[in-house]
């Protein structure tokens, strides 16, 4: 077992800035369950684990594995309690296929900013079986750190796309695209289809008025007692969670 390098620990603590990650297109996460996870989908170039990790992983997708100490992998990790295993990962290349996507239901992202708030998204359309999310050129990073770690190995499962909002919507004839504004149909009492684009707004602001103007179906979520003073506002990742959940109950009624 050989000290983790200077060079090594560089490398992965250079990739909690945007610009490394973009410059090097990698990526990192950390954790036996989120590696494993994101090891089913992504290219993997450097695995850094302690033995027992490598021990129970006996046939490891990675071009350089290193074996180490638990004190050197507190050295590369981002975390305040480090785990087992980190690893660097290859970032994706998707295509997006606006034709397919309109007979599908995707998300849209309008400014998310939390990185916390777009971890539980995605985690959220992997539960709802919803494969691409579309966001806007101002969301949050998806391979930032904090928002890795906060989809708990989702990230493997959706598509996540970074576009012109308004471009890609004027491509969009005849789908319906939903959003929520509290002046909208309240979303319990509205006839919803399979397929379409949900779009979710900042969390400070909601959406756009650019991206607004293409909203066709606007949705409202009541609460309950609706006579009683209340929160201004829902968390956007809970919004979300509410709206997918209604839309893909009326598949079952």
């Amino acid at each position: 077992m050989e000290p983790l390098s200077k060079n090594t620990i560089k490398l992965i603590t250079s990739l909690t800035r945007k610009k490394e990650r973009d410059e090097l297109n990698l990526f990192f996460a950390e954790g036996p369950k989120l590696v494993d996870d994101l090891l089913n989908t992504f290219s993997c170039s450097l695995l850094v684990a302690t033995s027992d990790y490598i021990d129970s992983h006996k046939s490891i997708r990675a071009d350089i594995v290193k074996e180490v100490s638990k004190e050197d992998l507190k050295k590369a990790s981002a975390l305040c309690a480090p785990q087992s295993v980190v690893a660097v990962f290859r970032k994706p290349n998707y295509q997006l296929d606006c034709a397919n996507i309109a007979n599908q239901l995707t998300l849209m992202l309008d400014t998310i900013q939390d990185p916390g708030n777009l971890g539980t998204i995605i985690r959220v359309a992997d539960w709802f079986g919803i494969e691409n999310i579309l966001c806007s050129k101002e969301t949050v990073d998806v391979y930032n750190p904090k928002v890795v770690q906060a989809t708990m190995g989702a990230l493997s499962r959706v598509k996540i796309h970074y576009l012109d909002l308004e471009e890609t919507l004027i491509k969009m004839k005849n789908v319906p695209i939903f959003g929520t504004f509290l002046e909208g149909n309240n979303i319990y009492e509205e006839a919803l289809p399979p397929t379409g684009v949900i779009i979710m707004g900042n969390e400070g602001n909601g959406i756009s008025s650019g991206v607004g103007k293409y909203v066709n179906r606007k949705l409202y979520i009541p609460n309950f007692p609706q006579s009683r003073d209340t929160s201004e506002s829902l968390n956007v990742a809970i919004a979300t969670a509410i709206t997918c959940s209604e839309f893909r109950r009326r598949i079952n009624k």
